[in-house]
């Protein structure tokens, strides 16, 4: 008697973790290495992360791919709608029950533009990733069947961040580049706007119907920026003119398509905001710099990659940069929370939490 009684009691405890496994939200991630989980370490490119100290802070404390010192901005979204963090869509891994929790296609170095991020060779442009989206869809299909697919992913969250490296690695990256010769400045930004507008159409026609969408970080404030443009450790004034017309015309952009559609489909982060907070005032987040990165070699340890030969600061929650580049944990976390809880000022129409609350009683 008692042994069927224990085998009942397992089998509603089995039954309950598979009713929250379903409910757990399926989470899709594109973009560029602020999102990237790993899917460059599959790939002949330079645009990686996987040697030390990269990881260093990561639960298994070894480089997983992640341009950070331990977890990104994904893996801290998927704790906060109880999932697993999603797999990059080219880990082996992603196979069977995997494939339910979502995938991430995000590759560092990618922009809006096909030609953003030549440099680094061999990189998931954003198309590609919509085309594994699609290949992705099919392999689920398989697994479930295709009604079964199709309700998992117009219920999952899904999060794009580009742009960024459309300044960084392509207009501003020499001086005269391509871009910077066949547009002014203002004129590159409408274009930009215009090609990713064509991106979070596609995303919609392929089924995304809860997409975050971040704007770029304050450009000219990253270390990378002030080794190379500043004098006295001032965020470098042409790189935040381009954050700065980029980021308003991204959310009105945002807000037409959602007019569109007749749904708030696409929700906008402030992520020049959101970084701008700590960059301006360090200390009120705990950090004794928003200038110097923990990782790197040369002014503000801005040049170049962050390598085992690099500086590396003992406690990187001091700091609000890992690398040259990207956030550190802790900056990601605040990040994350501004995401989740953030006002209208750096979520627009609606936070994270919002999104959940509504989306659980539909």
């Amino acid at each position: 008697m008692h042994t069927i009684f224990v085998s009942w009691v397992l089998l509603g405890l089995l039954a309950a973790c598979a009713g929250r496994q379903a409910e757990a939200r399926a989470f899709l991630v594109f973009g560029d290495s602020l999102v990237d989980s790993g899917n460059n370490d599959y790939l002949a490119t330079t645009a990686r992360a996987d040697s030390y100290p990269y990881g260093i802070d990561y639960p298994t404390r070894r480089p997983t791919g992640r341009f950070s010192n331990g977890l990104n901005i994904p893996d801290l979204i998927s704790q906060h709608i109880g999932s697993e963090p999603t797999l990059p869509y080219l880990s082996p891994q992603l196979t069977g029950q995997n494939l339910l929790v979502g995938a991430n296609f995000a590759s560092a170095g990618i922009g809006i533009l096909n030609d953003t991020g030549f440099q680094f060779l061999n990189i998931i442009r954003i198309y590609k990733q919509l085309e594994y989206f699609q290949q992705y869809q099919t392999r689920v299909s398989a697994l479930v069947g295709p009604e079964q697919t199709q309700r998992l992913v117009n219920e999952a969250l899904v999060l794009i961040t580009l742009g960024g490296n459309d300044f960084v690695n392509n207009y501003y990256l020499v001086p005269f580049s391509a871009r910077s010769r066949q547009f002014s400045l203002p004129d590159y930004v409408v274009y930009l706007i215009s090609e990713y507008r064509k991106v979070l159409a596609r995303l919609y026609e392929l089924g995304a119907r809860r997409v975050l969408v971040t704007g770029t970080g304050p450009l000219g404030c990253v270390p990378a920026e002030l080794a190379q443009r500043s004098r006295r450790g001032e965020c470098a004034v042409e790189l935040q003119r381009a954050a700065s017309l980029f980021n308003p015309q991204l959310v009105d952009m945002i807000n037409s398509l959602n007019n569109q559609i007749g749904s708030d489909v696409f929700i906008s982060a402030d992520a020049f905001r959101m970084h701008m907070n700590f960059i301006s005032n360090p200390q009120a987040y705990g950090f004794v710099s928003s200038k110097i990165a923990c990782c790197g070699q040369g002014p503000y340890n801005g040049v170049g990659l962050c390598t085992i030969v690099s500086n590396l600061c003992p406690n990187r929650d001091l700091y609000a940069f890992w690398d040259s580049f990207h956030p550190s944990e802790k900056a990601n976390r605040i990040i994350v929370q501004i995401i989740l809880t953030g006002s209208n000022e750096y979520m627009n129409p609606m936070n994270l939490s919002t999104i959940l609350a509504l989306d659980s009683k539909t």
